[in-house]
């Protein structure tokens, strides 16, 4: 009787995703950006799967990773399966909720741009539940369950809003401000998330050598709103997000000069993601919410 020899045992499937995320990216924290883990988490996967094979997959570099030929010549099969299994489980979320519409967006074009249009939306469209998830950066569609992307880019999707920046402040700190070269004088906030908005601003002025900008920096767009409309300082707005508060007078712009950046306010999805008719309603129905501004492409 011939004995078959034991089966290898299977490698751990959260290991695999990682392994593959980290060789696609090319470093142990982007993969754990976008898998919503840590990167020690990462490499402890990683080492898991070295350890079971007996092989290194990756070189460790001082700031990335870099495959070894085993992983390299691995790494475009477990991408197209990964890919696939995100496409099977995607079919089941439809199946199961086809009328839930995922929107990934920046956290303050979620609560200035989005947020105030969702009662309308839901007034519009009462069948389709709307989720939001605020991002720093757009994700991977292909791994993630997002039915609709709403970023700031300057290639990806369909234009929505032009990206047109200026000073803002509250009006009590406009009296101070005559003309540009004021902002020597009053504190200058910065956002993170746009930090080359001044340098763009004083550089359509013509005050790129002759003003620095010198102020408080925040890692959240909304708190720097808030503290400018506390009066705290100046900062650059973006129209698409403050048009009400300036509309209500709560902000204004003490200068006249603005200027249009390439990154405009965009909207996309991965073709055959989520159900067709409701992905397609919410996203013409953010369009137009645009009004005039709206872009053609």
């Amino acid at each position: 009787m011939s004995v078959s020899p034991p089966r290898p045992r299977s490698l751990p499937l959260t290991a695999l995703r990682a392994f593959e995320a980290a060789a696609r990216l090319g470093s142990f924290a982007a993969a754990a950006q976008e898998l919503g883990v840590t990167p020690g988490a990462v490499s402890a996967h990683i080492k898991t799967l070295e350890d079971a094979l007996g092989a290194p997959l990756f070189h460790r570099r001082a700031k990335a990773v870099e495959l070894t030929a085993p992983g390299a010549r691995a790494l475009p099969e477990f991408t197209a399966a990964f890919d696939q299994l995100a496409r099977a489980v995607q079919t089941l979320r439809d199946e199961a909720a086809p009328s839930v519409v995922h929107i990934a967006t920046l956290p303050s074009v979620a609560q200035f741009w989005l947020s105030p249009r969702l009662p309308a939306l839901r007034q519009a469209m009462p069948e389709v539940a709307i989720s939001v998830t605020a991002l720093e950066t757009p994700p991977n569609l292909k791994r993630t369950p997002y039915d609709l992307c709403l970023f700031f880019d300057p290639s990806q999707g369909q234009p929505v809003e032009r990206d047109v920046i200026f000073p803002v402040c509250a009006p009590g700190l406009a009296a101070q401000l005559s003309r540009p070269e004021d902002l020597r004088n009053v504190p200058c906030l910065t956002d993170t998330t746009w930090d080359r908005d001044w340098m763009h601003w004083l550089a359509a002025v013509d005050l790129s050598e002759k003003v620095t900008p010198r102020g408080p920096v925040y890692s959240l767009y909304a708190l720097a709103v808030e503290e400018t409309l506390n009066g705290a300082g100046v900062l650059i707005g973006h129209a698409a997000l403050l048009a009400p508060l300036l509309q209500s007078g709560r902000l204004v712009a003490p200068f006249a000069t603005k200027v249009t950046l390439p990154d405009a306010l965009r909207l996309w999805r991965l073709p055959g993601r989520g159900s067709a008719a409701a992905v397609n309603q919410v996203a013409e129905w953010l369009k137009s919410s645009a009004g005039e501004e709206i872009l053609q492409n």
